[in-house]
């Protein structure tokens, strides 16, 4: 176990988990949790070692965030969105002096990074923008209207993206990182949502503004296929599963108390555990080999750009959420009453509610249209292990 992991154990246990009904009763920011994420110097290992960072590898994120997924799922998802945006600014911004000393800051300064890739007017595609780069004499400008940008208010920069000049088409896009005190924002439309409360992802009116080296050279889509795509399905799966298994960790603890009070008779729920269990190993394996696939992919953007690799990390989106969402809610069948109070060490409640963001955070349908056009141009693999 990495110190790494052993330390973002320690926060979500001790610190996550105790504020946890309270964000989200409020559905504030996780403030407590976050502050400690960063006294750990978490936020910066995925920074190569040549940038002052640990050099982190996805598999250690990955881990993590199932970690912290088991005690706040807000606080898990804002580790996760903001690894995700580190993984771009890794991957594709490494090359630019900007970036690189970006990177340095983030390190040093333990920057909390959001996404503004969300836009009105486009119907949910990221892969589209209304909003462009406006250049002169060396300086970008751009105004977006972002439908949501999570965690806002708190976050310390925003990787924003648009399209590449005002001429460019709604495809030709770019990405620019843009640190806090290079836009403002004027807060549109609240979140008050069923789950993920502390998320807090509220609409904004975005006004940016900086040095045209903030912009990524690398094209918005080739970011997107190649490092963001993957990396997302990756680190959200892993946090919707440790949501999952903290509700099946109370469904087992409900049985055993049930077999202590009846120690002759087995507990009605153990069937819907054992089935649960099953869920839950095939979800985690499937993580596991799609991680160890991009792993593999990572040596080649080759191997990134098949449809093949677009159509596994798709499918590991859609069947990962749709599974935690079936754990979550054989563990409330389980628990029964006792799950459904919120006023039970058994109640599953939250869980249930935050889960529920996982097949509609880039939804499902959207996801399985994309893949049903891809499907006539694939090949079946001769070797089922690939």
């Amino acid at each position: 176990m990495s110190s790494w992991l052993t330390a973002a154990r320690a926060v979500g246990v001790a610190v996550a988990a105790r504020h946890a009904a309270d964000v989200d009763r409020h559905a504030r920011f996780p403030q407590e949790a976050l502050a400690a994420l960063k006294e750990q110097k978490l936020l910066g290992i995925m920074v190569p070692q040549s940038e002052g960072g640990g050099g982190a590898s996805i598999s250690d994120i990955v881990a993590i965030c199932y970690a912290l997924g088991q005690s706040c799922a807000s606080t898990a998802m804002i580790y996760a969105m903001h690894q995700i945006q580190v993984s771009c600014v890794v991957r594709h911004g490494v090359r630019s002096a900007w970036h690189r000393a970006f990177l340095k800051r983030l390190v040093g300064e333990q920057l909390l990074l959001a996404s503004a890739t969300s836009e009105a007017g486009i119907g949910g595609d990221v892969r589209s923008s209304l909003c462009a780069v406006e250049e002169h004499a060396g300086r970008f400008s751009l105004a977006k209207e972002a439908t949501v940008i999570s965690y806002a208010d708190d976050a310390d920069a925003l990787l924003v993206t648009a399209r590449r000049t005002p001429q460019s088409t709604g495809s030709d896009q770019v990405i620019v990182v843009v640190p806090r005190d290079g836009y403002s924002l004027e807060r549109q439309q609240p979140w008050d949502a069923l789950g993920m409360r502390g998320t807090c992802s509220h609409g904004y009116r975005l006004a940016a503004r900086g040095e045209s080296a903030q912009v990524i050279a690398v094209p918005y889509a080739d970011v997107q296929a190649y490092t963001m795509l993957p990396t997302s399905h990756l680190v959200w799966s892993a946090l919707w599963l440790g949501i999952a298994s903290d509700a099946l960790a109370k469904a087992r603890a409900f049985v055993r108390a049930e077999a202590k009070l009846k120690p002759k008779v087995t507990p009605t729920g153990s069937l819907r555990l054992t089935q649960a269990s099953i869920l839950m190993q095939a979800a985690k394996s499937t993580l596991a080999a799609s991680l160890r696939q991009y792993e593999t992919a990572l040596t080649s953007e080759d191997k990134l750009a098949t449809l093949a690799f677009a159509v596994a990390m798709n499918n590991l989106k859609v069947g990962t959420s749709q599974t935690a969402v079936r754990v979550v809610g054989e563990a409330l069948q389980i628990c029964g009453l006792a799950g459904y109070r919120n006023d039970s060490p058994f109640c599953v409640a939250q869980h249930l509610r935050d889960v529920h963001s996982a097949t509609i955070m880039v939804n499902n349908d959207r996801i399985l249209a994309n893949t049903a056009s891809l499907q006539p141009a694939l090949r079946e693999d001769p070797d089922f292990l690939a």
